[in-house]
């Protein structure tokens, strides 16, 4: 049987990368069963894959878009591989190829798994240098940007005969947000 998996990092993924066209691949495959998650790579805690995996049985084939969405880590990803080619499991990653149980396949399956994880050390690297570049201009803060008094203000008043869910909605302001700004007012009321 074929069975497919789709993951995304954050609801806003790149072109190529998000959940509907990693799924439409996959069903272009020939794919019976894809499941679907989203989870950063930097994580190897990915429950749906994991319950996946544990799912193949020889003769199955795992088939992934592509690589960086199996594994991000050199590690991980030989380890995940190798638990599957003990189990017979067939393992095609399209934009490489069918993976193979071979000095070769392993050799290749090594080199790539490497070079997903240097891309993404190097990306890390990038931000970092980014956020040096932009902390040396005037004006810059680190974080979000606060939230104006005047719509906390307009938050509070609005939870009078609201739920916060249909404040956040109006407002944009999270419900922790609301929480933490209505205590601080209460602590700024008894200190008067």
């Amino acid at each position: 049987m074929l069975y497919g998996y789709a993951r995304v990092s954050t609801k806003k993924q790149v072109k190529g990368y998000s959940l509907k066209e990693q799924t439409d691949c996959l069903k272009n495959e020939g794919c019976e069963l894809i499941v679907e998650e989203q989870f950063t790579g930097s994580t190897t805690q990915r429950p749906k894959f994991e319950q996946l995996i544990n799912t193949l049985s020889a003769g199955d084939t795992l088939v992934v878009t592509k690589l960086d969405r199996f594994a991000r880590n050199v590690t991980e990803g030989i380890s995940i591989i190798r638990q599957l080619f003990k189990k017979n499991v067939k393992v095609y990653i399209l934009n490489v190829g069918l993976l193979e149980n071979t000095a070769m396949g392993n050799f290749f399956i090594t080199t790539l798994l490497a070079v997903a994880e240097l891309e993404r050390a190097m990306i890390y690297e990038r931000t970092l240098a980014g956020k040096e570049i932009a902390r040396t201009k005037n004006g810059f803060k680190e974080g979000r940007p606060r939230i104006a008094e005047e719509k906390m203000e307009l938050a509070l008043t609005l939870k009078a005969n609201r739920t916060y869910k249909q404040v956040e909605n109006l407002t944009g302001i999270s419900k922790s947000s609301i929480i933490r700004f209505k205590r601080l007012k209460q602590r700024q009321q008894l200190d008067e």
